[in-house]
């Protein structure tokens, strides 16, 4: 298995545990806006595991395209969702974790970056 179908399986697989957390144990501690945003988190992280997954089946991307989509997208994943989980616990894991506000919006733009490169290698592919 190549890494980015493990890296879609396990951003996968941790976004589903995740999901289960905020809809099992986290629905009774938190507040109905942290809540909302964890579960934003898990959404786009799923989301873009499974873009991950579809851009294994392109054969018009180049190997080197499809690992900086890969890449963008973890990046983007860790900084955005991770963030995200971070931030909307903090009430009940007491973790002064308010710097990574900034990190969130960070996180969103590598993932747009991560479809806006789709978007140019679509336009600019030629076939040989």
């Amino acid at each position: 298995m190549n890494s980015r179908l493990r890296m879609a399986a396990i951003l996968g697989m941790i976004a589903v545990i995740l999901g289960a957390l905020g809809s099992h144990a986290l629905k009774e501690r938190l507040g109905a806006d942290a809540l909302a945003s964890f579960e934003v988190g898990v959404r786009y992280q799923m989301i873009h595991a499974l873009m991950i997954l579809a851009i294994e089946g392109i054969s018009q991307l180049s190997e080197q395209s499809k690992r900086i989509v890969s890449r963008f997208v973890l990046i983007g994943v860790i900084a955005f969702s991770g963030s995200i989980y971070l931030l909307s616990t903090r009430e009940i894991t007491g973790l002064e974790v308010s710097f990574l506000g900034p990190i969130t919006p960070i996180g969103g733009l590598f993932l747009i970056s991560a479809w806006g490169y789709l978007i140019f290698k679509s336009i600019t592919y030629s076939p040989r």
